[in-house]
């Protein structure tokens, strides 16, 4: 069976939901969308009360609303019984928990490292087995996760693109590009979980913190 394709107009709703502050060619690039249709449905959305544009240190981007949120939770709830993938998403979602708090410590380990006067001091990266730990566990997280996004992508096609990405950032930190780990401006490892999970979460309709 073939995987549900989402309308375009709910892709552009959920975009800043799952992108958080996106800019409409962010929005396309991501669902492959053109970026003029994406254009118009947001500021038809902005009109509806469903989507709120804002600017940021000389960037623009658009951002869900509360009200949004609840409508963009309702169409995906349709999407999912059209798709017949409740089960399936619901037993994904159980998978990924336990990924999800091995990738939370990895996370906090890379931006923390304890002393024995500070245990909330500042990750200088000076000491490389404990970053190289952290690392080890990305990298063995990479493949579950890739495993999980197939799953999901063979119910609902907007899921394919998350392993890639991630991969790809993986990648980039295994050449010394550390960047890559934990930036929030682009598709790092943090960013592109982050986005996963926040699409697990509106999917199902589960309140972000409520599943840890």
């Amino acid at each position: 069976m073939s995987p549900y394709v989402s309308a375009p107009d709910d892709l552009v709703l959920h975009g800043p939901r799952v992108l958080g502050f996106a800019s409409p060619s962010r929005i396309g690039g991501r669902f492959g969308l053109d970026t003029s249709l994406v254009e118009e449905l947001l500021l038809d959305y902005e009109v509806s009360g469903l989507v709120c544009r804002s600017s940021f240190a000389g960037s623009s981007g658009w951002s869900v609303t509360d009200s949004g949120r609840v409508e963009n939770e309702r169409r995906l709830a349709i999407e999912l019984d059209r798709a017949g993938a409740r089960d399936a998403v619901t037993s994904a979602h159980k998978t990924f928990l336990p990924l999800n708090r091995r990738f939370g410590i990895a996370c906090t380990n890379w931006q923390i490292r304890p002393t024995r006067t500070d245990p909330m001091a500042f990750n200088d990266h000076t000491d490389w087995p404990w970053d190289e730990r952290v690392l080890r566990t990305l990298t063995a997280l990479e493949k579950a996760f890739r495993q999980l996004c197939t799953q999901l992508s063979e119910c609902l096609q907007r899921f394919d693109g998350y392993a890639d990405r991630y991969s790809s950032a993986l990648a980039k930190v295994e050449v010394g590009e550390r960047c890559w780990v934990d930036a929030p401006d682009f598709d790092s490892c943090h960013t592109v979980w982050i986005q996963f999970h926040e699409d697990l979460l509106a999917t199902l309709g589960i309140p972000r913190g409520s599943d840890v």
